[in-house]
């Protein structure tokens, strides 16, 4: 992921239309899915508490969707992965 560069952004529309921003801390390719660990934008957050959410990307009529991970087993294998991953690049600043 290009950091070096600033932060990636995304907006999301749920089933209801409802709108959101979410700001990409990590993208990991793992078994041969990509997963994304996002938070709210810092505009839309309603508290100062962040959940960082994990999102696998999925290619569903040739568009990319994004879901939870429902699978116990595969969100804390990616959830590892993801968080190993973030500080080891704080460890590196």
């Amino acid at each position: 992921m290009a950091d070096e560069y600033g932060s990636d952004f995304l907006t999301i529309v749920d089933e209801d239309g409802k709108e959101y921003e979410l700001e990409v801390l990590s993208t990991l390719e793992y078994n041969g899915n990509t997963y994304m660990a996002v938070i709210p934008a810092a505009d839309s957050q309603d508290s100062l508490e962040l959940e960082v959410s994990i999102l696998k990307s999925l290619d569903e009529d040739g568009e990319p969707i994004l879901c939870a991970i429902e699978d116990e087993a595969e969100l804390q294998a990616v959830y590892d992965l993801i968080m190993d991953e973030l500080y080891e690049e704080d460890d590196e600043e």
